[in-house]
C-alpha cells in the first residue's frame, strides 16, 4: 500500500471539512484559477444581420416599446456563457428596435451606453433633456445616469445597436436604475444637438467647462467627420505618407475631448477602414471585443475558423482569441471594446504576428 493510499480516507475527510466550512483548496483548481494564457468562456461567433433584423421586425410587431429598462432591445448572448444575454463577460450587445412614431420611455442607469446607427434615420435620442438626431454611421453616447429616452418621427422603424457595459457593472455589484418622463422630456428635432454645437469643432473646445469629464460631452460623433478622417488617411497613404496603422487599413479612434481618452470609462470605440484587396495582420489582444460591419463584405478568420461577413454582421473576438480580416472589395467596420478597463488595470497585453 502506498503513502497516498494510506491517506486517502483522511484527504477525503480533510476535502469534506473543506467544503463543510465553505474553503476551496487552491491546489485542485490552480489551472483554472490561473491558466498559463487567457481562455475565455466566451466562444468567438457571428451574428447575421440578415437574421437579426427580421427578428427585431417580428418582435416589433408583437412586443409593446415597453415602460422601463427593457425597452425592445435583443442581446446577442454568447454561446460559450451559459445562457446570459452577454456578448462577452464585459460588454453587452443588442438590437434595438423602434416602430413608427414610437416612444422609449426615459430612464438612467449607472451603466454606460452607445448606440451606433447601420441604416436608417428619424430618430431622436433625448440624453439629459438634448435631442440628438440618429443617422446612419453615426455613433451616439448614453453616459452612466444620463436620463435618456428616443422618439421616432417617421412613419417607419428603425433598428440599431445598442452597446453598454453592463456585464462588468454587475459583477462589480455596481448598479443603480431609476425611471424618467413617462416620454421623452424634449420633442423637438433639431439637426445638431446643443452638446455638438458647443464641444464638436476639431482641435477645439470651449472654456465653459474645462474640467475633464469621465464621457465624452460630446451626444454625437457624426459620420461625415468619421468618414472623411478614414478618406483622408488612405488618401495620404496613397500619395506615399505614414498615415495608416497598416497597409491599406485606415482607422480612427473616437476620444473624449477633455482628456483626450476614450470616450467612456469602460469602453472604448473605433471605426476602420480596410481598402480592396487590404488584408490585417493576424492579432491577439487581452480583453474583448466586438465589431458590427458598416458596409462592404470581407472574411474574418476568428481562431481557426473563417467567416464572411457582409453589412450588419456582428462579430465577436473573446480575450486573446486570435483574429484577423481580409477584404477583397473593401470594408467598413465599427468597433467596441473593454480596453478601458484592461488597461486602467494594467492587464492589457497584445501580440501582432509578423506576416501579413
Amino acid at each position: 500500500m502506498t503513502a497516498a493510499e494510506t491517506h486517502e480516507p483522511e484527504l477525503d475527510q480533510l476535502y469534506a471539512d473543506f467544503a463543510a466550512e465553505n474553503l476551496n483548496p487552491l491546489w485542485t483548481q490552480l489551472g483554472d484559477l490561473m491558466p498559463m494564457v487567457p481562455t475565455s468562456k466566451a466562444v468567438p461567433s457571428v451574428w447575421k444581420w440578415s437574421t437579426l433584423y427580421p427578428l427585431a421586425q417580428r418582435a416589433g410587431d408583437l412586443v409593446p416599446v415597453g415602460r422601463g429598462g427593457e425597452r425592445r432591445a435583443i442581446a446577442l448572448a454568447n454561446p460559450g456563457l451559459g445562457g446570459v444575454p452577454y456578448v462577452t463577460p464585459t460588454l453587452w450587445a443588442a438590437i434595438q428596435y423602434l416602430g413608427p412614431r414610437e416612444t422609449a420611455p426615459e430612464h438612467r442607469h449607472s451603466q454606460n451606453a452607445f448606440r451606433f446607427v447601420v441604416e436608417g434615420e428619424g430618430v431622436w435620442t433625448v440624453v439629459n433633456g438634448d435631442p440628438v438626431a440618429m443617422r446612419r454611421g453615426d455613433f451616439l453616447l448614453t453616459p452612466g445616469w444620463a436620463f435618456h429616452g428616443h422618439h421616432n418621427e417617421t412613419d417607419h422603424p428603425m433598428a440599431w445597436i445598442d452597446g453598454l457595459d453592463i456585464p462588468f457593472v454587475n459583477y462589480t455589484d455596481t448598479g443603480f436604475f431609476e425611471f424618467g418622463a413617462d416620454g421623452v422630456t424634449d420633442t423637438s428635432t433639431p439637426d445638431v444637438s446643443r452638446s455638438e454645437r458647443l464641444w464638436a469643432h476639431p482641435g477645439l473646445r470651449p472654456l465653459v467647462g474645462v474640467d475633464a469629464r469621465t464621457s465624452s460631452p460630446i451626444a454625437c460623433y457624426r459620420w461625415e467627420h468619421t468618414d472623411a478622417a478614414l478618406r483622408e488617411q488612405l488618401a495620404l497613404e496613397g500619395e506615399g505618407y505614414l498615415a495608416t496603422s497598416e497597409p491599406g487599413h485606415a482607422a480612427v479612434r473616437y476620444t473624449n475631448p477633455t482628456t483626450g481618452g476614450d470616450v467612456m470609462p469602460t469602453i472604448r470605440a473605433e471605426f476602420h477602414r480596410l481598402r480592396p484587396g487590404a488584408a490585417t495582420r493576424t492579432r491577439r489582444d487581452v480583453g474583448s471585443v466586438v465589431f458590427q460591419v458598416f458596409e462592404g463584405e470581407g472574411r474574418f478568420r476568428l481562431g481557426d475558423q473563417a467567416h464572411d461577413v457582409a453589412k450588419g454582421d456582428m462579430i465577436v473576438v473573446p480575450s486573446w482569441v486570435p483574429w484577423d480580416l481580409e477584404t477583397d472589395g473593401g470594408i467598413d467596420l465599427f468597433a467596441f471594446s473593454d480596453a478601458p478597463i484592461v488597461e486602467r488595470l494594467h492587464f492589457h497585453r497584445t501580440h501582432i504576428s509578423e506576416g501579413a
